[in-house]
């Protein structure tokens, strides 16, 4: 899927949105991710361990929401037309700018709800119709996908081929120090950047779709 300058660029600015949104959700949250559901997981069996059983209902419901977000996300993938990519981006656009207006309106639950809603949505961009995607706000495998590249290049391979997936680890933390530091400024009022940021991207992949 990393097999064009445009994807991977675009794989890379969809991972410093899920870093940056997953910043100001780990703070909020105090220790929870909206996007990173592998953390939520051994927190949850962790806290289940602890007998601390809020905390686990707490990563369970976030867990619940990303994947009814990811099956939206593959709705939307699965629907017909050129312009699905555009779709999923501009519906995680709405979905972030939902959460903002919650904010705003004194709602941080119904907030928080609606960001990881969208986080899970993202991953549905670079979906295989039928099938699997690229993991957009994780880079576990970004990091093993670079280390076997890595070794590939050693032994003869594409000497630069893991370049794309490090990219793609490098704009997740990039991501998440600005989303750190926006947090600090003005809250969960920084999550409106973020739908600025969605939106816009989805309206250059709408305009560069045939090129």
């Amino acid at each position: 899927m990393l097999d064009s300058r445009r994807n991977v660029a675009l794989a890379s600015a969809l991972s410093a949105l899920a870093g940056y949104v997953d910043g100001i959700g780990f703070l909020h949250l105090g220790g929870l991710f909206v996007s990173f559901m592998s953390g939520n997981s051994t927190r949850m069996g962790v806290s289940l361990a602890e007998g601390s059983f809020r905390p686990a209902a707490e990563a369970a419901g976030l867990i619940a929401l990303f994947v009814i977000g990811a099956a939206g996300g593959s709705l939307i993938v699965l629907g017909r037309g050129v312009h699905r990519q555009p779709r999923v981006l501009l519906a995680e656009a709405a979905l972030l700018a939902a959460a903002a207006l919650c904010y705003e309106f004194g709602l941080p639950r119904s907030s928080v709800a609606a960001i990881v809603l969208a986080m899970g949505l993202e991953n549905a961009v670079f979906q295989i119709e039928g099938g699997g995607g690229l993991g957009l706000t994780y880079v576990t495998g970004a990091l093993v996908k670079a280390g076997q590249l890595m070794a590939s290049a050693l032994t003869g391979g594409a000497p630069f081929g893991w370049v794309p997936s490090l990219l793609m680890w490098a704009a997740m933390v990039i991501g998440a120090l600005c989303g750190a530091l926006a947090y600090q400024w003005i809250n969960l009022a920084a999550i409106w950047i973020a739908a600025a940021f969605a939106a816009a991207l989805g309206m250059i992949v709408a305009a560069t779709v045939h090129l």
